[in-house]
């Protein structure tokens, strides 16, 4: 299988199991089974989880995934964004959908989907990123909303999530033309209009990745580096991930020890500025001459 049609399969997947997670009412779920459920059917369609499912609740913009047993529930009038990785011999399909079950804020939702659709329309090669941010933040704030000045689509690579270039969500300086044939990530973030459009890193930091093998030169740790790197290389993860390794306890003193010598690096979640309401859309695209091969539709 050829490079593309990795990132196709991943795609296919991606996008089935995103809709899936969109038609079920999870109010009353824990965030838990909520992500169990998700990564299940990810590895029963053939994939794998390319990163933990973000299950982000209100102000929170990304970057929440369940702790083991988490115990917090979606309520009725919580607005969940849901996001989801899937990976085919590491090339990475990655897909968002924002749950709404309060209908004041559906507008907020309707809106994150109609600024990635009308980003999708210009996004072939030789695309410029920042057309590609204008377009975004024209219509999210023609609909009454703010957008996410501080967070961005990206490029993504083989095992390698956020590949070094970034779409805004804002009309910017400086840009990039999209590439043929490279995998791109779209993904329009907006808040209300009473929102800072900035998030803030909070103080929870529940998903890993290791940014270096080098060793510690404590045999624990070294082992404990090898075989994390041996399950998801440099792929995020969760501790929950690691509990047909260790228990719970000893995989968190695993993980603090690598946090410390900086092999392994934490994401604290990222919270709207004004705590307002987030919501989110997201497409993995592969940009070609004339048109856009949009892989998780």
């Amino acid at each position: 299988m050829d490079f593309l049609e990795s990132y196709r399969k991943a795609g296919r997947i991606a996008g089935k199991v995103r809709e899936n997670a969109r038609k079920k009412n999870h109010i009353g779920s824990t965030v838990y089974e909520v992500c169990q459920k998700i990564e299940e059917e990810i590895k029963m369609m053939g994939g794998r989880p390319a990163f933990p499912v973000n299950v982000s609740l209100n102000e929170i913009a990304a970057h929440y995934t369940a702790e083991p047993n988490d115990p917090i529930q979606v309520k009725d009038g919580d607005v969940l964004k849901i996001d989801i990785g899937v990976h085919i011999d590491g090339y990475i399909a990655d897909t968002a959908v924002t749950v709404c079950y309060d209908p004041k804020f559906e507008p907020l939702v309707i809106a994150s989907e109609a600024s990635l659709e009308e980003a999708l329309k210009i996004s072939k090669s030789g695309s410029k990123s920042s057309d590609i941010g204008k377009i975004i933040e024209m219509n999210i704030k023609k609909r009454g909303f703010v957008p996410i000045k501080n967070l961005s689509g990206h490029s993504l690579e083989q095992y390698t999530i956020h590949a070094g270039r970034s779409i805004p969500n804002i009309d910017s300086f400086g840009s990039f033309r999209l590439e043929n044939n490279h995998a791109y990530a779209i993904e329009p973030f907006l808040t209300l209009k009473n929102g800072l459009g900035i998030v803030h890193e909070g103080k929870i930091a529940n998903i890993f990745a290791i940014v270096s093998r080098k060793p510690t030169k404590d045999k624990e740790s070294d082992e404990a580096l090898n075989q994390i790197w041996a399950k998801f290389k440099s792929l995020p993860f969760a501790l929950r991930w690691l509990l047909d390794l260790y228990e719970e306890k000893n995989a968190r003193d695993v993980l603090e020890k690598l946090r410390k010598r900086k092999n392994v690096h934490a994401y604290p979640v990222l919270i709207e500025g004004n705590g307002m309401m987030v919501a989110q859309s997201e497409h993995t695209i592969i940009p070609k001459e004339n048109h856009v091969e949009v892989i998780t539709a």
